[in-house]
């Protein structure tokens, strides 16, 4: 006698897996689904690039400004954007860069492979470099209702799409090697505050150097010192990131930390 119907695995039941009682399950597969990526690609580590969505390409700030003197609309919002132009093309530059340096090292992994929160803005721009440079490169998307679509130039398998925020954070953390922080909103403080509370508390106990690109921006944003005066953090913690407005020495510096904590690692290894 025939089933009046055939029963559904539980890992093929989508109103089981998208329930509540499911969440565990969604939250081990953001961690185990990304980890097989890396591994497939050959991944061993990545340089993070923070900023904002909302900052365009030089080419389409100055398009939109023409198109704005032309058909009316708001012209200092548009020289503002021209302006804040140049922070996507340092972040694409700099992107260029260190995936050109990271493609000559000997090392039989993927090396510091740029890796960005997947959308538009710097996040465009991080990965826009890389690909210029044909390097491979990571978007680690996330889902919300606005501003967050993954761009152009990720490669394909490594543009993976997050619900979760702490998971995505935690892909973000785990494998970076240095984080590059350019001028953003509440999403970039968040994830520059993150970062730097986990390395103050040594929970991230890696060494990880940190560029936080535009003097003016940060300094007007993250004025700290007042915390040392008032004993809330320590002088050194100030020095748990380096401020720059050039993309020469953020690259300099990058390339020498990095390769100061390779020989470090190296020499720290048991020879066999």
């Amino acid at each position: 006698m025939s089933s009046r119907y055939a029963a559904v695995k539980a890992y093929h039941n989508a109103e089981f897996l998208n329930s509540r009682a499911a969440r565990p399950l969604r939250i081990l597969a953001e961690y185990i689904e990304p980890e097989t990526r890396f591994e497939e690609f050959a991944i061993k580590d990545t340089v993070v690039v923070f900023g904002s969505a909302r900052i365009r390409s030089r080419e389409e700030a100055l398009a939109n400004l023409e198109k704005v003197k032309q058909e009316g609309g708001d012209v200092a919002k548009a020289e503002r954007a021209v302006e804040m132009s140049i922070y996507y093309e340092a972040a694409r530059e700099l992107s260029r860069r260190l995936t050109e340096w990271s493609k000559q090292l000997e090392d039989k992994a993927r090396r510091f492979v740029i890796c960005s929160g997947g959308g538009p803005g710097i996040m465009e721009a991080a990965n826009r470099g890389a690909s210029e440079a044909n390097g491979e490169n990571i978007g680690l998307n996330i889902s919300l209702p606005f501003e967050q679509n993954d761009n152009p130039y990720i490669t394909r398998r490594l543009s993976l799409e997050f619900h979760y925020f702490f998971m995505r954070k935690f892909w973000f953390n785990y494998l970076a090697k240095a984080i590059i922080v350019m001028p953003g909103g509440f999403g970039t403080l968040d994830e520059f505050m993150e970062t730097v509370t986990l390395i103050q508390t040594e929970k991230i106990k890696k060494r990880v150097p940190m560029v936080l690109f535009g003097r003016e921006f940060w300094d007007r944003i993250l004025h700290l010192e007042p915390m040392v005066e008032y004993g809330t953090i320590s002088p050194e913690d100030l020095d748990l990131f380096f401020k720059t407005d050039s993309v020469d020495e953020a690259f300099d510096y990058l390339t020498t930390e990095l390769m100061k904590m390779e020989r470090t690692e190296k020499s720290a290894s048991p020879s066999l």
